[in-house]
């Protein structure tokens, strides 16, 4: 698991709320927290939760990351219930890269996608290879996932701004 982060401390915590679970039952090992430069909190709470901090950019999370298959999420992003099963599945049958289904999307998933600018907005499951193909040609996660194609799980992620809405915008 991979999060970029820059002075967003309550939204990294968020986040890793959300991965409790997962943890527990061994999916996510590992959460490498890529910091630009936090002068809030952040750093704090990446290192209390246990995260490996590594440097700015996708070449500093690929070399702290460990394993073969890494999850990029924003800060503030949660995936619902159910979303274990899903990548377990996608990385046991397949070798392309996913992007969660929108939670309580109005519009079909195809088109959603298409109107956020964000790439990181559904997140992206990618293996490390692939990750290691685009570094040096996509700076951080953000871009990378504008990159590439991926497959979209059944599986679904409320994005960091949906739960800044929620949350009063803080």
């Amino acid at each position: 698991m991979m999060i970029e982060t820059h002075n967003d401390e309550e939204g990294l915590a968020r986040t890793l709320v959300s991965l409790v679970g997962a943890a527990v039952q061994g999916i996510v090992r590992d959460v490498v927290v890529c910091d630009a430069g936090s002068t809030d909190g952040t750093r704090h709470v990446a290192d209390h939760a246990g995260c490996t901090l590594a440097g700015k950019g996708l070449a500093a999370g690929l070399a702290a990351a460990r394993g073969e298959w890494l999850l990029f999420l924003e800060p503030g992003a949660r995936l619902t219930d159910g979303w274990t099963e899903e990548v377990t599945s996608h990385m046991a049958n397949h070798t392309t890269p996913a992007r969660f289904s929108p939670a309580g999307a109005r519009l079909p998933a195809f088109l959603s996608g298409r109107i956020s600018r964000r790439g990181l907005h559904r997140g992206l499951l990618i293996s490390r290879s692939q990750v290691a193909a685009f570094v040096g040609s996509a700076a951080n996660a953000e871009e990378l996932a504008r990159r590439v194609s991926k497959r979209t799980l059944r599986a679904e992620i409320w994005p960091a701004s949906a739960n800044k809405a929620q949350s009063g915008g803080r």
